[in-house]
């Protein structure tokens, strides 16, 4: 660095947010969200400070556009503020710039001069003149002959001007916007180095998910489904409002250790395999299961699915089965044995006979991660696919994704990445931060009042909010939550409440609905898991709750306070089973959405809830009436303490909203 370089830093700028690692991963925003930029300000001395926020775009060819700016405006104690929102998704870079601002630094010490004794103000008027025709040639190099003019003509003025009427005249709106646009900034300080942001889509943000084995589409265990079957249950997600469904893997499966019901290791005749253990014969990551058709098939269900409003995403697994075409024309790609035999998947006690995990630091690990962003591409650019969730990501290294999701965005920016890592904490974060869109998160094991309180705390309010979107799921093939084995339907609907009301983007596998949950004894697992068979089932059995998680997405959908992330207040409910709090969007509150939810499915809970002063401040006597959008009620409250009184077995929650 220049030795000097220091020296002409005249403004200190410190504490910038939102920064994650001090600016060494982008903080993520999608579009239309509000980025609120904060940072400390400060100088010696008394001089008036102006800032900015500058921002531009980071071009896929490398190239950066031309810089944007935003005024700061001052908060307290030396804090800074702007907001900005964006209209396109893509990659950008900002930083902030302050100076002392000459014109009104003078302005300001000429009005504390005339409350003093001073007598004779020649000084300082010549010194305005100065500053204003140095602010015209400013003006007049830019070519901004208007501006210039008018500057020349206040200078003019100043000289026959009296002291005690320069404030009013040189202080003026239109004469301080006028010298805001040609300041001298030559003494400026930015903040380096810029920092990174990442716009994505909406949808990176606010989703609804569900998940089904294309196999299992007809419900019947004698009776495979193809791709061009799924139409039915595609339908039946979109009924239900979710705008996402996801497929386990759909490439062909392996036979060498095929696994049975169950996750046996025998396999009988018949039975179908996982489709984690990717690859036969018949192809491998660029290839459709025979069974379920062809990469044609799937491409028309894709479409099929975008024209009803909905997208498809992919499962990306890294591993093959032992008849992987990779295992054969590039087995240097795989761990060995000291014997030369490739080695299988552990974790020990257990193993994984059927699946071979890749060596991601072998010699020729630039062919290996090539080939898998190659995958990535083909699904994008032959099937229009847009969202992939990723499988395991936390045994694959961190520096390969941050690579592949970059690779992927330059090109195709819209594409959103699930990272599916139930792993130690500070690795899903790093997943996160190198371009992860949305994660799965512990949700499905935060149970108690004080744990769900914390856990959103710690995804909303501090750093972990400005890159890491939970996406809360309930339920998934691998899991079911000891808290939903054997339990009764209201359990399923607390869960699905809590998850799709706590954060913005939430899932399921399918069965949820028809609040499956007969456990693999001793295990968080589903009894003859749909993982390693065909499942029978009848989509439209009794005691469903489809109508419920139809009207939770219903809600969703039309409340804008619902579809923001890190908008969210926990409320006093004294009682250790009732959870309520409040979501927003509008600046006043005045959307505001409240949620109260009995987190016991057996036994009906009632307390008092505090709730926030601005749902009763416009009303004389403190009456208000709040609608419960998920029944059609209407209650009628006063003040800040309230009674709620919640049935698991009729309402086990709450969504309110303040009545029209």
């Amino acid at each position: 660095m220049d030795p000097i370089e220091p020296r002409r830093n005249t403004v200190v700028i410190s504490n910038l947010s939102p920064s994650v690692e001090c600016g060494k991963y982008p903080a993520k925003r999608v579009v239309g969200e509000l980025l609120r930029v904060e940072t400390d300000i400060f100088k010696d001395g008394h001089d008036v400070l102006v800032a900015v926020v500058r921002w531009r775009r980071r071009r896929p060819s490398g190239k950066k556009g031309n810089w944007n700016e935003v005024p700061m405006h001052p908060v307290d104690n030396d804090r800074w503020s702007a907001d900005l929102r964006f209209t396109k998704p893509g990659q950008f870079e900002f930083t902030v710039e302050a100076w002392a601002d000459d014109y009104e630094t003078w302005l300001h010490d000429f009005e504390r001069r005339l409350t003093g004794d001073q007598e004779n103000f020649d000084t300082e008027l010549e010194e305005g003149r100065v500053i204003l025709n140095e602010a015209a040639l400013r003006a007049a190099r830019r070519k901004s002959t208007t501006d210039a003019e008018a500057i020349d003509d206040l200078a003019a003025k100043l000289m026959k001007t009296g002291p005690a009427d320069v404030p009013e005249q040189f202080g003026s709106e239109d004469a301080r916007q006028l010298l805001a646009r040609w300041p001298d900034r030559s003494l400026a300080t930015q903040f380096k180095p810029h920092r990174r942001l990442v716009l994505e889509t909406k949808r990176s943000q606010f989703s609804a998910w569900y998940e089904f084995f294309p196999r299992s589409a007809f419900g019947d265990e004698n009776r495979p489904a193809t791709l061009r079957d799924c139409l039915p249950r595609i339908d039946d997600a979109a009924a239900m409002g979710f705008d996402v469904v996801y497929f386990p893997p759909i490439h062909p499966i392996g036979e060498t250790f095929r696994k049975g019901k169950n996750n046996s290791t025998k396999c009988e005749p018949g039975d179908v395999g996982s489709p984690w253990a990717i690859g036969s014969k018949h192809g491998g990551h660029r290839s459709v299961a025979p069974e379920l058709g062809t990469v044609e098939d799937f491409k028309w269900l894709v479409d099929e699915t975008r024209d009803r409003g909905l997208e498809i995403a992919m499962d990306f697994a890294i591993q093959c089965s032992p008849d992987h075409p990779w295992v054969r024309s590039h087995p240097e790609w795989f761990f060995h044995r000291p014997d030369g035999t490739i080695k299988y998947a552990e974790n020990p006690p257990k193993k994984y006979q059927d699946i071979y995990p890749l060596n991601f630091h072998c010699d020729e690990w630039r062919e290996l991660w090539a080939e898998l962003l190659d995958c990535v591409k083909f699904w994008i650019e032959n099937c229009g696919v847009t969202i992939f969730r990723v499988d395991n990501p936390h045994t694959k290294p961190v520096a390969f994704w941050e690579w592949l999701i970059s690779e992927i965005h330059r090109d195709y920016p819209e594409t959103i990445f699930l990272s599916e890592a139930f792993t130690r904490p500070k690795m899903m974060q790093a997943l996160a931060k190198v371009g992860f869109t949305q994660s799965y998160t512990y949700f499905t094991w935060r149970v108690e009042k004080g744990e769900i309180i914390d856990y959103v705390n710690e995804l909303t309010k501090g750093e972990m909010s400005d890159y890491y979107r939970a996406n809360f799921w309930p339920n998934t093939p691998d899991i079911l939550a000891y808290h939903l084995q054997n339990a009764p339907p209201a359990m399923f609907k607390i869960r699905a409440a809590l998850a799709a009301t706590l954060s913005s983007s939430w899932g399921m596998y399918s069965g949820y609905e028809l609040c499956e949950n007969e456990p693999l004894e001793g295990r968080e697992e589903y009894l003859d898991s749909e993982k390693y068979q065909l499942k029978s089932r009848n989509w439209n059995k009794a005691g469903h709750i489809k109508a419920f998680i139809t009207r939770l997405n219903e809600i969703r959908n039309a409340e804008p306070a619902l579809q923001e992330y890190t908008n969210i207040e926990f409320l006093p409910a004294a009682n250790d089973e009732i959870l309520a709090f409040y979501k927003w969007s509008a600046d006043d509150r005045s959307d505001a959405i409240l949620v109260v939810v009995n987190l016991n499915a057996h036994e009906t809970r009632d307390c008092e809830i505090t709730v926030p002063d601005f749902l009763f401040a416009g009303s004389e006597d403190g009456r208000f009436a709040v609608e419960d959008l998920m029944y059609e009620e209407i209650y009628h409250w006063k003040g800040s303490r309230n009674y709620v009184s919640l049935d698991p077995r009729t309402k086990p929650v709450h969504i309110l909203k303040p009545a029209q």
